[in-house]
């Protein structure tokens, strides 16, 4: 369902890496794109006084929540950072999501505390996505939030994920699969095995498409649309991917670097270097939701260039315009007597830097 008023975004301009020499000119790009958005430019007037657009409007913020910065630091003593008065502006009403590429844990920390969870929702988690052999991007969580897991928090994150994915996608029945080491019902530890249980329960009762057990190279295969795990198997994947996409680009450079020949080599082959970029490109899938919450908070990495900014930014826009929350808060209430399990706990969540 389209939302028939404009959408705003709220944008922390200050953070992350590069800051307003990034944000502004994504910014700038997004409402290009976007006639019927509006942008909350949130952080210091003096620092965005390079971006005028109707359609923009600057919201002062006098600190910033930097990178290295501890949560007691950037929850308790920051209070008008910009990254809390972005995300202040989801809480009022007057954006309807905000966007960081700031601090990671800082922001979940901050947006947890502003907007606090869900009805239902014990633990808030950080989804995004991996490229996938089928040419699209495979939706993975919990990507660092939460470290330890209980089998009902994997459920209600296959449940908010199974909602992003409807949502962003346009797929009404996406398919979820269970990160585990094998494909077998019987393997993986108790905490896998009763997740098992209660996602094919969920199946049965029509709740979530769960595929079954995959393995980690089922997330490049796009073998299924969301992939589910705890906080620590998802952050170390990530990481692995990267570095293993790092790694390949450096190997094929110095390759085709090498002498005069393979310098030809990669004149010629430049049309298929450039797709394969193109396919693997990490600015295609940035923007990570921080999904539970009662308003829409989407993380970008903290090194994105302006494309991968952007990027996030349609990611949000696209959220709150097909009302993201509804189809989660839907999606809740249905799997409601599966979500409420007796070792379900709200403490406060484990964070880590993804």
């Amino acid at each position: 369902m389209t939302s028939p008023t404009p959408i705003t975004v709220a944008v922390d301009c200050m953070g992350g890496d590069h800051g307003p020499r990034v944000t502004l000119a994504a910014c700038r790009r997004f409402l290009s794109t976007h006639p019927d958005a509006h942008l909350l430019l949130v952080g210091r007037p003096e620092a965005l006084s390079d971006l005028s657009d109707p359609r923009a409007h600057v919201v002062p913020a006098t600190e910033v929540v930097e990178m290295d910065d501890p949560l007691e630091i950037a929850l308790r003593k920051k209070k008008d950072s910009s990254m809390r008065i972005a995300i202040e502006q989801v809480r009022d009403g007057k954006a309807g999501a905000a966007v960081s590429a700031g601090n990671t844990g800082a922001l979940m920390a901050i947006a947890r505390y502003v907007l606090k969870t869900m009805d239902g929702i014990d633990r808030p988690a950080i989804a995004g996505q991996m490229p996938n052999f089928k040419g699209g991007g495979t939706t993975m969580l919990d990507l660092g939030a939460n470290v330890d897991c209980t089998p009902e928090h994997l459920l209600q994150f296959a449940v908010m994920g199974s909602a992003l994915v409807s949502v962003l996608q346009d797929k009404q029945n996406p398919t979820v699969g269970l990160l585990n080491i094998g494909e077998e019902a019987i393997k993986g530890n108790e905490i896998i095995k009763k997740t098992g249980e209660l996602l094919r329960s969920a199946g049965n009762t029509g709740d979530l498409n769960f595929h079954g057990n995959v393995e980690g190279n089922d997330i490049f295969k796009g073998t299924v649309d969301i992939v589910i795990c705890d906080g620590f198997v998802g952050n170390v994947a990530l990481k692995a991917s990267e570095g293993l996409a790092t790694m390949i680009g450096g190997f094929l450079k110095n390759e085709f670097s090498r002498n005069i020949f393979t310098k030809i080599a990669a004149i010629l082959a430049y049309p298929v270097l450039t797709a394969f970029k193109h396919r693997v490109d990490h600015r295609r899938y940035n923007g990570a939701a921080l999904l539970g919450l009662r308003g829409l908070v989407f993380k970008s990495h903290g090194s994105a260039d302006e494309i991968a900014f952007e990027t996030a930014l349609n990611r949000a826009y696209d959220a709150a315009r097909n009302q993201l929350l509804d189809r989660v808060r839907e999606r809740i209430a249905h799997a409601a007597p599966l979500l409420m399990g007796p070792t379900a706990d709200r403490a406060e969540t484990a964070v880590t830097t993804p």
